[in-house]
C-alpha cells in the first residue's frame, strides 16, 4: 500500500502530466514529461510491499525449518501413524471385549436390558460385581439379597456379561418368601472388560456398534 505522501504525488503527476505548459515551447513540454516519468518511476521504487510470511520468521526457526533432516521427519511421520493405529487397534480390542461378553447373556435376558433400560440400577449391579472380580484374597462369594424378579433378572445379565456364576435360592424371611443371589468367579473370569455394560449399550444406542 502506498503512503499519504505517495498518493499525493502521483495525483499531481497524473493531473499535470498533459496540462499545457504557458509560454513554454514544445521542448520545455517534452522535457516537463520526461520529469513526470522519473518522479512515476521514483514513486514505483517506494511502494511498500506486504511482508512474506517468512520474513516475519526468526532467522532461527526458518534455519531450523529449512534444515530438518528428511530421514528424521520420516520416522516422525511413521511414529504418529504407528501411534494412532496401535490406539484405534487398543480401542477396537476393547469394543471387540465387550461384544463377546454382551452376547455371553442368553437372548431373553438381552431383549429385557435393552427393552428396559435402567442405567442406575445397573451401574449399581456392575460395580458390586467388578469388585468383587478383583478381589483376589478376601471373598470367594459375593451375595445379594434382590427381591424383585425383574431386577434379578438384570443381575444375571451382568453376572453374565462379566462371566460370573448367579444362582438364586429361595427361603422364607419372617414368614415370607426370600431370594438370595450367590455369585461366583469361574475358573474364566478375567480382568473386567474395561467398557462396563452400561457403556456399551450406550455405544450401541448412539450407533457406534
Amino acid at each position: 500500500m502506498a503512503s499519504a505522501d505517495l498518493l499525493r504525488r502521483e495525483e499531481e503527476f497524473y493531473s499535470s502530466l498533459f496540462d499545457s505548459a504557458k509560454g513554454d515551447g514544445v521542448k520545455s513540454r517534452s522535457q516537463m514529461i520526461e520529469k513526470k516519468i522519473e518522479a512515476l518511476e521514483d514513486m514505483a521504487t517506494r511502494v511498500e510491499l506486504p511482508l512474506s510470511a517468512f520474513c516475519s520468521t526468526g532467522v532461527g526457526e526458518w534455519d531450523a525449518f529449512r534444515s530438518i533432516d528428511m530421514d528424521t521427519e520420516a520416522r516422525l511421520m511413521q511414529s504418529m501413524k504407528q501411534s494412532s493405529e496401535k490406539h484405534k487397534i487398543h480401542v477396537d480390542q476393547d469394543e471387540m471385549i465387550a461384544l463377546n461378553a454382551w452376547h455371553r447373556i442368553d437372548r431373553q435376558t438381552r431383549e429385557a436390558i435393552k427393552r428396559n433400560f435402567l442405567p442406575e440400577l445397573l451401574e449399581i449391579y456392575e460395580e458390586r460385581v467388578r469388585t468383587f472380580i478383583e478381589d483376589t484374597v478376601s471373598k470367594d462369594a459375593l451375595v445379594l439379597n434382590v427381591q424383585d424378579p425383574f431386577q434379578r433378572l438384570l443381575l444375571h445379565g451382568v453376572c453374565e456379561f462379566y462371566n460370573v456364576t448367579s444362582t438364586t435360592m429361595s427361603s422364607v424371611r419372617d414368614g415370607k418368601p426370600w431370594k438370595t443371589t450367590m455369585i461366583k468367579k469361574r475358573a474364566g473370569t478375567g480382568v473386567p472388560s474395561k467398557i462396563t455394560l452400561v457403556s456399551f449399550l450406550r455405544m450401541k444406542k448412539n450407533g457406534s456398534q
